[in-house]
């Protein structure tokens, strides 16, 4: 630059709304944005999630309905997230063809058709009555490749019911491969995945817990999970192997914490890039809202507008149809 002040006035380009919203470098589109749902099954009425005012554990029908609400917004995907009535150690209502996710993909897929992506969640932890993500072996430790096969049929049931995009949150070695086996071998070589591929072991992760029922009986995930210490380019790895087993996008999680973990995805990668602005993001905004210490709106839209400027071709945050509307 050589002009200076007081030739040099970078205010000029702030001075009004239009022309801050004429000259801005990141924008918003509410197709970029994917909701986040949970439906449990045997429950009559939505029930309220305490630690994420706003949010529910949908029923069949108040599902259906804010489905359709998401998809009238223009937002571009949900993502379900199932509650059995029934768990077991295998966790078996992840791909039972009449599981509470299959059961209301196909009452979505009637519903929608098109009108927004259906994608699902594919792990274990939702299912398993001890909360892991994944199968036990005797002593406690989570059994890596046997999960693999119980995420690779789970992943073939919710295709048969209607998913269009599968993403594997699990962070198994070698899940992004069994599944894209299972699937092409299952006659859905069409459906892509959204691997999970940068999941770290975060302390964000409590009020979803709440929400799913899925906090593990013993332990933590950490031997699973990425380590938010962990060694420098291990992000990258993981990316690298995921794509190199046939993900077709891949995503961050959590997303404000990782805004760095987000750039470096980004500028590495040539396929699109999800980050998942999770529970614990979405409760402490909310809470600073009720309590008057923030401006909601505000904080709500500086918070996406961060993650989209650092890298996000999609963000998973609760807000989507809300920021949806607003943005339409």
């Amino acid at each position: 630059m050589n002009a200076q002040y007081p030739v040099a006035r970078p205010r000029r380009l702030r001075r009004t709304a239009a022309m801050r919203r004429m000259v801005a470098g990141t924008r918003l589109h509410p197709a970029e944005l994917i909701l986040p749902m949970f439906v449990k099954e045997g429950i009559a009425e939505p029930q309220p999630v305490g630690s994420m005012p706003g949010v529910v554990q949908h029923t069949r029908e108040s599902l259906r309905k804010a489905a359709h609400e998401a998809a009238e917004a223009g937002v571009g995907g949900i993502i379900l997230f199932g509650i059995p009535a029934h768990k077991d150690a295998r966790g078996s209502g992840a791909d039972d063809p009449d599981g509470i996710v299959q059961v209301a993909l196909r009452d979505l897929a009637s519903d929608l058709g098109d009108a927004l992506v259906l994608m699902t969640d594919t792990c274990l932890d939702e299912y398993t009555d001890h909360g892991h993500c994944g199968l036990l072996t005797a002593d406690g430790e989570v059994d890596n490749d046997a999960t693999l096969e119980r995420y690779a049929s789970a992943a073939v049931a919710q295709a048969a019911a209607g998913s269009r995009m599968i993403a594997p949150s699990g962070m198994m070695d070698g899940q992004v491969g069994a599944i894209r086996a299972a699937l092409d071998a299952g006659g859905f070589a069409e459906v892509p995945i959204l691997a999970y591929a940068a999941k770290y072991a975060s302390g964000f992760y409590g009020p979803f817990r709440d929400a799913a029922e899925c906090a593990p009986q013993f332990g933590d995930r950490s031997a699973y999970q990425q380590d938010p210490a962990g060694p420098i380019g291990e992000a990258l790895r993981e990316v690298r192997l995921d794509l190199a087993e046939g993900a077709d996008a891949v995503m961050v999680k959590p997303a404000l914490a990782y805004l760095d973990i987000l750039r470096q995805v980004r500028d590495t990668v040539d396929v699109p890039v999800a980050a998942y602005q999770v529970s614990g993001e979405y409760a402490m905004v909310e809470a600073a809202a009720a309590n008057g210490w923030i401006d909601r709106e505000r904080v709500i839209m500086e918070s996406l507008i961060a993650i989209r400027r650092a890298g996000a071709d999609m963000i998973l945050t609760y807000w989507a149809t809300e920021v949806a509307r607003g943005l339409s």
